[in-house]
């Protein structure tokens, strides 16, 4: 009679998974409000908003060339994104505009998207600081780059995008780490349970 090992018998539950933290959308505000109209200002408002629009990782956005945006239309290709990916995202008609005139300022189309002050490509943790520097002359926390995919998330189901659209946009594989990253509040299922209720579409 062969042994049979017990623990094989054990299941294991899957650790819970927290839902993250989006950037705070009053933080944001008062971070775009303090970019002066010089390159730098120009710039780190720029980068915002394109985090804010598009939900892109931060590898992505510093990955950039020029040769990779259309500023007229608004899309972005992303070459190589999470496992080495093709997509398009895009820009809202505010935020081309804060490309466009961010493109004025460089006064460049080959190389990098985003640049220093010297010209170089723009790295994480040069990105990490100026989200901290607009953070610290604003007022407010810091909000991590992560935390601007997060809240494009969410503000794109509040607006009404589908799932299926937003997996996309976000260049997710599968539905599965997108729960993650939706923390509704309490409003917001409550909103959602006003707009489908089901006693309240019939007719009593």
């Amino acid at each position: 009679m062969g042994w049979t090992n017990p623990i094989q018998k054990v299941k294991v539950k899957s650790p819970r998974q927290e839902p993250l933290e989006p950037a705070d959308i009053d933080a944001v505000k008062a971070m775009i409000g303090v970019c002066e109209n010089n390159f730098t200002g120009v710039r780190d408002r720029l980068i915002i908003l394109v985090l804010l629009d598009t939900g892109l990782r931060a590898s992505e956005l510093l990955a950039m060339d020029f040769i990779n945006v259309n500023p007229i239309v608004g899309t972005l290709q992303i070459m190589h994104g999470k496992g080495d990916k093709f997509r398009l995202v895009y820009l809202g008609k505010k935020s081309r505009l804060a490309l466009r005139s961010y493109m004025r300022k460089t006064g460049n189309r080959e190389g990098a998207l985003f640049i220093g002050i010297h010209g170089e490509r723009l790295t994480y943790t040069g990105l990490r600081l100026l989200l901290k520097r607009r953070a610290k002359k604003a007022g407010v926390e810091y909000q991590s780059p992560h935390s601007f995919r997060l809240l494009f998330a969410l503000e794109m189901l509040r607006n009404g995008i589908d799932v299926f659209s937003l997996q996309l946009l976000m260049g997710h594989a599968d539905l599965q780490m997108l729960r993650r990253y939706l923390k509704q509040v309490g409003s917001d299922l409550q909103e959602a349970h006003n707009q489908a209720s089901p006693v309240d579409k019939w007719k009593l």
